[in-house]
């Protein structure tokens, strides 16, 4: 078993070393990092991994992502402390519980009934009351709960289906990794307006694919 202080030791290192590197200076997100434990998310056989530089393998053909990932799209977000997220793609539930500690209420929606299950419980030991954990298909949203002020998709998809930009309410954000491999961009979509929407694609990165977003036709006839 990992000692209490060589934990901490890794964990300082992961922030030191990966995350303040990929601009994330935001000194509530690094706080953040080291106040919602990592390790107690990770599945049990890749714990000593918990703080790798790596998407980590959660069963199923799912991962969760590499931690300065998240941590970038967290800090670029802005989540407020009001302000209500839906996150698709829950995995493990880490950046469910990321979310949940800077938003007022957080939904997250798995399609993966095992991993629901497991997401569940790691949030009920971490003490997130205010996050809600569902078993769903989120290439659809959620548009009974719509609109939201903040969408994340935790993982990549080909490109953000409309129905997921008509469930922010006007002035929020959406998340999102976009694009094919070996280049995707990270995509930050605001609407404007009840028809109008801006994009920033900041940096790049990979990440795996979401469940059941479609794949765009690479043929035109």
């Amino acid at each position: 078993m990992t000692a209490p202080q060589d934990l901490e030791r890794a964990r300082f290192n992961m922030i030191e070393q990966q995350i303040r590197p990929w601009d994330v200076l935001d000194p509530e997100v690094l706080d953040l990092l080291g106040l919602v434990k990592r390790e107690d998310f990770v599945p049990a056989a890749h714990k000593a991994l918990a703080f790798v530089d790596m998407e980590l393998p959660l069963g199923g053909g799912r991962s969760m992502l590499a931690p300065k990932v998240e941590a970038r799209m967290l800090q670029d977000l802005d989540v407020k402390p009001d302000e209500k997220v839906l996150e698709v793609g829950t995995g493990s539930g880490y950046m469910a519980a990321l979310l949940g500690k800077r938003a007022a209420r957080v939904i997250t929606l798995e399609v993966d009934a095992g991993l629901a299950a497991t997401a569940r419980a790691n949030l009920q030991k971490a003490g997130l009351a205010n996050v809600d954990v569902r078993q769903a298909d989120g290439s659809k949203g959620l548009p009974g709960e719509a609109p939201f002020d903040v969408i994340v998709l935790s993982g990549s998809v080909p490109e953000v289906p409309r129905a997921l930009l008509e469930q922010l309410k006007v002035g929020g954000r959406l998340a999102a990794i976009t694009g094919n491999e070996p280049v995707m961009r990270a995509t930050f979509i605001t609407r404007t307006g009840d028809a109008s929407y801006e994009t920033k694609q900041p940096w790049d990165t990979v990440a795996p694919r979401l469940a059941n977003f479609p794949e765009p036709s690479r043929f035109s006839f």
